[in-house]
């Protein structure tokens, strides 16, 4: 009946009709998520359509379900394995160059065993959190990373890894898009109102990952927002949110309630939740962003627009801190009472945007549109180039 634990593969494999076949592919992008991570990968799309144009791309899945989604998404070529065996031979039999990771899940190891190919994380996004500066980095032959922050972020935090060997800066491609977007101007809010995006992370795999503010400031954030009769309040969870605890879907559905309640009271105030659709749409017609230390505070610096990030309430929550974290507004338990008027301040005086324009290509790299792309694809031929040379007469 399909009746699985949330995030367990289905194990419905091609493995049989694998047995005897090649890929024919150079560029294997492996994904062992269920449909739950697909997030992950979907914002990878367009960049990995230019790579496959280039070099032929295989996607491979560890559960049907995901790999139908992807067939039903892309053009891409998607097979699902359920056998660890069942790689050997495919790996052996096939031309594949170069793996690439949108994630630090366990079950990469299944793939990341093969020394005739070259491994590369791209993860899902650049931020402060401590996946980011994992020890899992050092798996993999290289990481992409979209600016200077994240090699600075792993030579301080990653001990005996050589982040200036293993880090290549290639940008953030996904951004060409909010680059269009952001070039025909703001969208003019719902009557005189600006437009305030709240983005949170979800709770998180792990105390030391619980970034996630929807379960305990979110209600106040939100509240205090729609208090404000100048602002329009667009919510935008994170589609993770309520997967581990309970807690928070029941935060969630609070926080969506006071928004459904608080448009039918007012319809001309445009209040929203925002569930499907590209979030760059979202960035695109906000006038100002509050959101958790994730990668959303970094890709918003493309906006050029004030940003506020909160502050994680447990302990045990470890953050990678860099500048933007320093030079950025921050909200806790104690400040989120006057969340209103820090959100009017920032947007009337704007008064940390030289240092957050500063900060922009330090985390995001080169910003014209396009070059992240191009620079995506030569570091991937590059990447190949150097296995090869490496592998050079060994057996």
């Amino acid at each position: 009946m399909g009746l699985l634990p949330g995030g367990v593969p289905d194990g419905h494999g091609d493995d049989a009709r694998l047995a005897s076949q090649r890929l024919d592919a150079e560029v294997i992008v492996y994904f062992a998520d269920t449909e739950d991570g697909l997030y992950q990968l979907r914002q990878w799309y367009g960049t990995l359509e230019a790579l496959d144009a280039r070099r032929r791309i295989v996607v491979v899945t560890a559960d049907s379900r995901t790999a139908a989604a992807i067939r039903a998404e892309t053009t891409f070529e998607v097979v699902t394995v359920a056998r660890y065996a069942t790689l050997d031979g495919l790996l052996s039999r096939s031309a594949v160059r170069l793996v690439l990771y949108v994630n630090h899940n366990p079950e990469n190891f299944s793939m990341l065993r093969f020394a005739s190919v070259v491994h590369v994380s791209l993860l899902h996004g650049d931020s402060d959190k401590v996946v980011s500066v994992s020890n899992q980095a050092k798996a993999y032959d290289f990481s992409f990373v979209a600016g200077r922050a994240a090699v600075d972020r792993m030579a301080r935090y990653l001990p005996l890894f050589d982040a200036e060997q293993r880090c290549v800066v290639v940008g953030r491609p996904q951004l060409d898009e909010a680059l269009t977007l952001l070039a025909g101007g703001r969208p003019p809010s719902a009557g005189a109102r600006r437009t305030v995006l709240y983005a949170p992370t979800w709770e998180g795999a792990q105390p030391s990952a619980a970034y996630g503010s929807v379960d305990g400031l979110g209600e106040s954030i939100v509240s205090g927002l729609l208090a404000e009769p100048s602002l329009r309040v667009v919510y935008r969870p994170h589609p993770l949110t309520g997967v581990r605890l309970a807690s928070y879907g029941a935060a969630d559905a609070a926080i969506r309630h006071r928004i459904q309640t608080a448009q039918e009271a007012e319809p001309a105030a445009g209040h929203r939740v925002s569930v499907s659709g590209d979030i760059m749409a979202d960035m695109a017609e906000a006038d100002l962003l509050v959101c958790d230390v994730s990668a959303v505070a970094m890709d918003w610096l493309v906006t050029d627009r004030p940003l506020v990030v909160t502050t994680p309430s447990s302990r045990e929550v470890v953050t990678a801190s860099t500048p933007l974290l320093e030079e950025t507004p921050r909200i806790d338990a104690t400040s989120v009472r006057d969340v209103a008027t820090l959100v009017l301040r920032e947007l009337e005086a704007d008064p940390h945007g030289p240092a957050r324009r500063r900060l922009a290509e330090y985390y995001l790299g080169d910003l014209r549109p396009g070059v992240a792309a191009q620079t995506f694809l030569e570091a991937c031929d590059a990447a190949i180039e150097a296995h090869a040379r490496a592998s050079h007469g060994v057996s």
